[in-house]
């Protein structure tokens, strides 16, 4: 099984949020250059995210997107849902035909239950701690502007 891009995207964009944004508005153009993502892609991705209720966007200057709750409140099951749909439907197998009574069907609402519990039980703040623990390097906060 391989994931699809956009939700592998969804989850680098929303990482990068969580590990780098400090808290304040990231603008896209940042995290597509740090997260080697298409901007444009990325904007259609952070879009579903913001109607998903994952990220919220603010315009003008010193815009950009941020995580809508803590990402100890935010699953990857979310993100996988607000980008490709409900997960069931991710796991949905073309119908049998009338010869092949003989499969076992059975398996993949089971196999789409227990990824389900599995993203579910992953949070962004999980991966945030993860990669700390990996050393995986921070963004270098930009020095403020000053202006007299």
């Amino acid at each position: 099984m391989r994931l699809a891009l956009q939700f592998q995207y969804a989850i680098c964009g929303v990482f990068d949020l969580a590990y780098n944004g400090r808290g304040e508005p990231v603008q896209v153009r940042v995290i597509s250059e740090r997260q080697a993502i298409p901007a444009r892609y990325l904007e259609q991705i952070f879009r579903r995210l913001r109607q998903g209720g994952v990220l919220v966007s603010k315009r003008g200057p010193g815009g950009g997107y941020n995580l809508a709750r803590p990402p100890a409140q935010i699953n990857l099951c979310e993100l996988v849902e607000a980008v490709e749909g409900p997960l069931a439907e991710t796991f949905e197998m073309e119908p049998a035909p009338e010869a092949a009574g003989h499969r076992p069907d059975f398996l993949w609402v089971a196999l789409a239950q227990n990824f389900a519990r599995v993203l579910g039980d992953t949070t962004i703040e999980d991966l945030c701690v993860q990669a700390e623990r990996s050393q995986v390097p921070r963004a270098e906060s930009e020095a403020p502007m000053w202006f007299i």
